[in-house]
């Protein structure tokens, strides 16, 4: 195919970025383009690895704590510790749906909810209502580390997943120069958080093709 065959399918404005960055130059634009994709693709799978980590510790947690293992839906109601989460409505609804269909247990409700709710965990509000318990998930985080600054650093997480998500270039500083700092950067805090939890990289990801470092190798070797 045509770079132009290309722009056709993936629009100019998308690919424009690349060219820039490749000071116009069709071809490495293209191999960026598909570097970037690589990359996407990569950290999709520690993404994933992290979230799963992350929910499955905050629903241990909380169904200790309240001895209650339907403790998202009782929480949800009026007066519990996510009465004003801003996904109340959607996962009120979606729990209705699964209890309609006859496919409602507790654990489809951890796994169908999103990323952004489990971080939701970690504002001021429900972190008090539980009783300022949640950073126990933790067992091997920094000293000093308090909630509102895990929080600040999960949502970086959250916006670097949804960029991903959304189909948005990682391979970019703000002027949009080749850079793996941004990307470099989420990957570090993904990985510290994972440590936070206990648990080693090569272990959790044993059996993975998920480790980005070589793409973005690449990337800036180009």
């Amino acid at each position: 195919m045509k770079y132009a065959d290309f722009e056709n399918a993936f629009s100019a404005a998308r690919l424009n970025k690349y060219r820039k960055a490749c000071n116009g130059n069709d071809i490495k634009a293209l191999t960026l383009y598909r570097h970037n994709v690589k990359l996407c693709q990569k950290f999709y799978g520690v993404l994933n690895v992290f979230e799963i980590v992350l929910r499955n510790a905050i629903n241990k947690h909380y169904t200790a704590h309240f001895n209650d293992a339907d403790w998202i839906y009782h929480q949800l109601q009026t007066g519990g510790m996510l009465e004003h989460s801003p996904q109340q409505k959607d996962v009120l609804n979606e729990i209705h749906a699964m209890v309609n269909n006859n496919k409602y247990t507790p654990d489809k409700v951890v796994s169908s909810v999103s990323f952004g709710f489990w971080t939701y965990m970690f504002t001021k509000v429900p972190f008090r209502l539980g009783n300022q318990s949640l950073l126990q998930i933790f067992p091997n985080r920094q000293i000093g580390l308090g909630q509102k600054a895990i929080f600040k650093e999960l949502q970086q997480i959250k916006q670097f997943r949804n960029r991903i998500a959304h189909h948005e270039p990682i391979c970019f500083d703000a002027t949009g120069h080749k850079s793996m700092v941004y990307t470099q950067t989420n990957y570090t805090l993904i990985l510290k958080y994972l440590s936070f939890f206990g648990y080693n990289k090569e272990e959790l990801f044993f059996g993975l093709d998920v480790m980005p470092d070589i793409v973005m190798d690449k990337i800036m070797k180009m």
